[in-house]
C-alpha cells in the first residue's frame, strides 16, 4: 500500500539519493539534446560568413531565413507538447531530434531562396516542442524544489553551445572546405546535423516516460518520487487543469509577457553581442569568438548558479526577477561603455547581462506550475514559450533598425534594457497580485459550497 503523501516513506537522505540517481540518469542526456538543438539553430550565423557569397544572396535573404525559424516555433509548439502527453517523452524527443537533424543536413544542399526559407521554417517547427516538452517531462519526475537546479543545467546547454559552437564551427569550415567538391559551410550543416540524428535514436533507449515505468528504479525509489510529488500537489492546492480556462486568465498572459521581455534581452546578446564587441575594436574573428565564448561562459554560470540558489531557498519569483534586473542593467552599462569606447567595459557589461538574463530563464519555468496543472500546464508551457520566443525575431529587428537610423547601438540597447526591466515589474507586482486574487477567489468558492478551506 502506498504511503500517505503526509507520511514520508523514507528519511530525506534516502530520498536525496534517489533523486540524485534520477538526475544523473536524465539530465546529462537531455542537456546533450538541447546543446545539439542550439548548435543546429545558430550555426547559420557562422555558415553565413561564406554561404551568402557562394549562393550570391543578400543580407535581406539571410535575415528573412534566419527569422522565419521563430515562426515555425510559434505554430508548432502547442501541438508538439500535446503529442508528448499522448505518446510520451522518449518518442517525442526522438521525433524532434531526428526531424531537425535531417533538416540541418539538408541545409547543406540549398540552392534556391525558397529552399532556404522552407528548411529554416521546418527547423523551427521540429525544434518547437523540445524545451517546453522537457520542462513538462521533468514535472513527472522532480518536485519544484528539485527542478530548479536540474533545469538550470539542462538550459545552460544553450550557453555552452554558444561557448563551444564558435570555435567548433570555424574549425569545421576550415578543415573540410573543398572536400568532395563542397564548401566549408555545407560541411558545417552535415557534420553538426548527424549527431542530432544519432541522439534522436538513442532517446528511445535512454529515457523513460514516467517513474512508474522505470525498470532502473527499485520499488522504494519509485515510492520516494511518488511521495514528494504527491506532497507538492497537496501544498499547491487548486490549479487550472483546463487549457482554455487558463488561457482566458490574466496570469497566463502575464507569464507570456514576462518571458517575452527576458527573451528580448537574450536574443540581443545572441545576435548582437559579437557586433558590440567588434564596435569597440576587437575585429579579429578568432579573437572575437573567444571573447564571446567567455561572455557566454558567464551566462552558463548564471544559469547553474541561480538554479542552485533557487532550489536551496525553495523560491523562484525573486530569483527570476533579480536575475532579469541584472541582465537589463548589463545592457544599460554596455551602452554607456560603448559610447565611451571602452572595450573592457563593454565586455564586462555583456558578461553581467549574460549571467543575469540567461540565469533568469531556467528559474522562470518554475512559475507556470504554480498556476496550472494537467492539460493546462501541457499546453500552457508551449503557448508561453511559442509566443514569447517571437521576441527572438522582433528584438534584433528593432535593434538593427535603430542602428540603421541613428548610426549607433545606444538607443536600441536602452530600449531593450527597458523591455527586460518590464519583466521585473510583471514578476514582482502582477504575478504576486494575481496569485493572491486567485487564492481569495478559491477560498470564496469553498465557503460558498460549505467546504472547509
Amino acid at each position: 500500500m502506498n504511503s500517505s503523501p503526509l507520511s514520508p516513506p523514507a528519511p530525506v537522505e534516502d530520498r536525496n539519493r534517489t533523486f540524485r540517481r534520477v538526475i544523473l540518469r536524465l539530465i546529462p542526456f537531455l542537456t546533450l539534446v538541447w546543446f545539439l538543438a542550439w548548435i543546429d539553430r545558430v550555426n547559420i550565423g557562422f555558415a553565413k560568413l561564406t554561404m551568402m557569397d557562394s549562393l550570391q544572396w543578400s543580407e535581406v535573404v539571410y535575415g528573412a531565413g534566419a527569422g522565419i525559424f521563430f515562426f515555425g516555433y510559434f505554430f508548432f509548439e502547442v501541438p508538439s507538447n500535446l503529442l508528448l502527453q499522448k505518446i510520451g517523452a522518449p518518442k517525442t524527443i526522438m521525433r524532434i531530434a531526428l526531424g531537425w537533424g535531417v533538416v540541418s543536413v539538408l541545409m547543406a544542399f540549398v540552392q534556391e531562396e525558397w529552399q532556404f526559407y522552407t528548411l529554416r521554417f521546418l527547423l523551427g517547427a521540429f525544434e518547437a516542442g523540445l524545451q517546453p516538452g522537457v520542462i513538462l517531462f521533468l514535472t513527472y519526475w522532480l518536485p519544484a524544489h528539485r527542478r530548479g537546479k536540474a533545469m538550470a543545467v539542462f538550459m545552460s546547454a544553450s550557453a555552452m553551445s554558444l561557448m563551444i559552437g564558435s570555435p567548433l564551427a570555424g574549425s569545421i569550415m576550415n578543415a573540410f572546405d573543398g572536400s568532395l567538391a563542397m564548401h566549408g559551410w555545407q560541411w558545417l550543416f552535415i557534420v553538426e546535423g548527424i549527431p542530432s540524428i544519432i541522439v534522436g535514436i538513442l532517446a528511445l533507449f535512454i529515457l523513460t516516460d514516467r517513474p512508474g515505468n522505470a525498470k532502473w528504479l527499485s520499488a522504494d525509489e519509485k515510492e520516494h518520487i511518488r511521495y514528494e510529488l504527491a506532497s507538492e500537489q497537496s501544498t499547491l492546492g487548486h490549479r487550472d487543469h483546463n487549457f482554455w480556462v487558463s488561457l482566458r486568465k490574466p496570469i497566463t498572459w502575464v507569464l507570456i509577457l514576462t518571458f517575452f521581455c527576458i527573451v528580448a534581452g537574450n536574443a540581443t546578446l545572441t545576435f548582437y553581442g559579437p557586433s558590440l564587441v567588434k564596435a569597440v575594436g576587437i575585429t579579429d574573428i578568432a579573437t572575437l569568438g573567444w571573447v564571446m565564448s567567455a561572455v557566454y561562459a558567464c551566462g552558463w554560470l548564471g544559469m547553474v548558479g541561480n538554479g542552485w540558489l533557487s532550489d536551496r531557498n525553495r523560491e523562484s519569483r525573486w530569483h527570476t526577477a533579480t536575475a532579469a534586473a541584472l541582465g537589463a542593467l548589463g545592457l544599460v552599462l554596455a551602452s554607456v561603455f560603448l559610447n565611451q569606447g571602452s572595450t573592457l567595459g563593454v565586455v564586462l557589461s555583456l558578461a553581467l547581462s549574460a549571467a543575469g538574463t540567461m540565469g533568469a530563464i531556467p528559474v522562470f519555468w518554475n512559475l507556470p506550475a504554480r498556476f496550472m496543472s494537467g492539460t493546462a500546464l501541457v499546453a500552457g508551457l508551449a503557448v508561453i514559450n511559442s509566443i514569447a520566443n517571437l521576441a527572438g525575431y522582433f528584438a534584433p529587428q528593432l535593434l538593427g533598425g535603430l542602428k540603421e537610423s541613428t548610426g549607433a547601438y545606444n538607443s536600441g540597447l536602452y530600449l531593450i534594457a527597458a523591455v527586460e526591466f518590464l519583466a521585473v515589474g510583471f514578476i514582482l507586482i502582477f504575478i504576486r497580485k494575481q496569485a493572491k486574487q486567485e487564492q481569495a477567489s478559491e477560498e470564496g468558492e469553498l465557503e460558498s459550497a460549505g467546504e472547509p478551506r
